[in-house]
């Protein structure tokens, strides 16, 4: 059994639904579950008509709810054709109406928009995009069972960031999933469940891929893959530089390294539950099924060889210079719990000789929190910073590495340099108007030869057709998944 998770970009129109469902069929033999994102752009549309309607413009949130609604009939009616008008009579149209309703509420005044009404207005995403996903492979030749994930992921009430109840869903999930009838793929949403009483709920940032890796893990699933519009984990972020080689494999920690330093394609939470059973996790592209994607396991190769280069944008380098370095630990301490309780997040420390520098996510709080900051101690703030962070198993204990990205970023303003928060990881601030010169000059001088053991050139990267992998079934191997033909 295997675990199917399918974003936004993957299920935004008929034309690519159509084509999730030649790559879900190429993997029956395996009894997939699928999990899919809300179509396209919809969960962002959706945050805009809400914050309209919270402003009283109830037109503006109309015309917003309207406009996704055309877009949701127009791709149904090319997905289904035939049996479009009666699935949007029975199924969609009542939830846009519903959707509508309380944005009425909401502007009117009639509700306040309180977290829990959040999370209701956000579920309709997931909830109509699986309801349609399930729908299109039905029509497709696909025997489907389409699942409200609110009957299944159990979720405590921090409603917006909900946490899951892991072993009531994993009760939960084996007790239905696996007595469905051969053959039949069950499709749920991602992104959501319910409290115990019923209420609904939302996961957070990275929520879908959260969905799918709880499921895998309770279904003890034998791969989780996150189908998405990339080839899998690349030595660079291709939205700074393009031309970066893919990865074979990573462990689970570099994979969380990256994430957590602002790669998109996995969430650092999402890990957590496959982690725990050690699930392998396959980034895959839906555009282009051949590619085998990169493998997220236990235990990878390669140690003190650095595997790709993440940056997150948007920081602060807040400089703290002490007269009397005896107290510096303690002002350090101090202002480190001061930006957690604050919902701060800090990504890199560096001692100096006569103070510590910290680098933070921007905040409008954080000058009023500087401004508590004992009076002796000289503050220095330096805004419009990146981050970028070399990451790979064992790469902070390999002291020649630190020297070769020095070098590499001469010319460069460098504001902090050091070890990140385990040895997997060098990090570097830079001004962000340097970013893309700097991982430029890092790419070139880290993954000018790569090792094909590791990495997958990028002028290697050869393709499958998917006329091909319907004619082929997928077989997984201890060392990763391979095409082959069928007898």
């Amino acid at each position: 059994m295997i675990v199917m998770k399918f974003g936004g970009s993957s299920v935004e129109s008929a034309s690519a639904i159509e084509q999730v469902a030649l790559i879900v069929k190429a993997h029956l033999e395996q009894r997939p579950t699928v999990v899919v994102s809300a179509m396209g752009k919809t969960t962002d549309a959706i945050v805009q008509a809400v914050d309209h309607a919270a402003r009283g413009n109830s037109y503006l949130a109309w015309r917003q709810i309207s406009e996704l609604r055309n877009l949701h009939f127009q791709e149904t009616k090319r997905l289904l054709r035939s049996q479009a008008q009666r699935f949007l009579d029975q199924n969609i149209a009542p939830k846009f109406r519903e959707l509508h309703q309380l944005l009425i509420e909401l502007s009117e005044g009639d509700r306040e928009l309180s977290p829990e009404l959040n999370d209701e207005i956000l579920s309709y995403g997931e909830r109509i995009s699986s309801e349609i996903v399930a729908a299109g492979f039905h029509r497709l030749g696909i025997p489907t069972a389409h699942l409200d994930a609110r009957k299944l992921i159990l979720t405590d009430n921090q409603f917006t960031h909900a946490t899951p109840l892991y072993w009531e869903t994993y009760a939960k999930l084996r007790r239905t999933i696996p007595y469905l009838a051969e053959g039949t793929v069950a499709v749920m949403g991602g992104f959501i469940g319910a409290t115990e009483d019923g209420a609904t709920t939302t996961l957070g940032r990275g929520g879908s891929d959260l969905t799918t890796s709880i499921v895998g893990s309770g279904l003890c699933a034998e791969e989780i893959q996150i189908w998405t519009d990339v080839d899998g984990m690349l030595t660079c972020d291709p939205r700074v530089l393009d031309g970066g080689h893919r990865l074979r494999s990573i462990s689970y920690r570099e994979a969380e390294e990256m994430a957590r330093l602002g790669a998109k394609v996995l969430h650092p939470a999402t890990l957590a539950p496959a982690m725990r059973q050690r699930i392998p996790i396959t980034i895959r592209n839906t555009r282009r099924p051949g590619i085998e994607g990169t493998q997220v396991v236990a235990k990878s190769n390669g140690t003190g060889t650095v595997k790709s280069i993440a940056c997150k944008t948007g920081m602060t380098v807040v400089h703290l210079d002490v007269r009397h370095v005896g107290g510096l630990p303690s002002i350090t301490e101090g202002l480190g719990s001061l930006f957690a309780r604050n919902g701060i997040a800090v990504e890199l420390v560096q001692a100096r000789q006569a103070g510590v520098s910290f680098a933070v996510e921007n905040s409008n709080r954080l000058p009023e929190l500087l401004r508590s900051v004992d009076q002796s101690v000289q503050v220095r703030v330096e805004e419009d910073r990146a981050v970028i962070g070399l990451v790979g198993e064992g790469v902070g204990s390999t002291p020649s590495l630190m020297g070769r990205a020095l070098s590499a970023l001469q010319g460069v303003d460098v504001r902090m340099n050091a070890q990140g928060s385990s040895l997997l990881m060098l990090c570097f601030v830079v001004p962000e108007s340097s970013l893309r010169k700097s991982v430029e000059n890092l790419h070139r001088e880290f993954f000018s030869a790569v090792d094909p053991e590791i990495f997958v050139s990028a002028r290697a990267s050869v393709e499958i057709s998917p006329e091909a992998v319907t004619q082929r079934r997928l077989l997984v191997f201890p060392g990763g998944s391979r095409i082959v033909p069928t007898h």
